[in-house]
């Protein structure tokens, strides 16, 4: 079997990425605050510097997504408990609950592309999904 280019792998997989945004199931989280709510899920609560910089947004557009998370019951703001004057942003039991819900609509989506696979491509896929994985991990130099 002929290895391709990693330029033409790069392609294949920044169009089924863009794919997936593109028909994505609607949902009532924005991309940026899905994102948000993910970081705080999987790395608790962290302060508002710290989310903007995580979604390379500026501090002031990352403090009003917050404020429309916190008042639709998305996120708590509680005290930093090693610096007293800044505050904490945490993730709430029904911001996980939406996380969850949009997490499943789009695991949903592409379930329903693997269907339309043959069985030896869903298996070349389940083969390469370790590599797939990998790639999400932060890349460190």
């Amino acid at each position: 079997m002929k290895q391709p280019h990693p330029s033409e792998l790069a392609e294949s997989l920044r169009e089924f990425a863009m794919s997936l945004v593109r028909d994505a199931p609607q949902s009532t989280l924005s991309r940026t605050a899905a994102a948000t709510l993910s970081v705080l899920e999987r790395h608790g609560p962290q302060r508002i510097t710290t989310l903007a910089e995580h979604e390379s947004v500026s501090q002031p557009a990352m403090t009003g997504l917050v404020q429309r998370l916190e008042h639709s019951g998305l996120v708590t703001r509680r005290p930093d408990p090693v610096d007293g004057r800044a505050t904490l942003i945490a993730i709430t039991e029904v911001g996980a609950k939406q996380l969850r819900d949009r997490r499943q609509g789009h695991d949903a989506a592409i379930a329903a592309r693997l269907d339309r696979l043959s069985p030896y491509d869903r298996a070349m896929l389940a083969a390469a999904a370790p590599a797939i994985a990998s790639l999400t991990e932060p890349h460190v130099l």
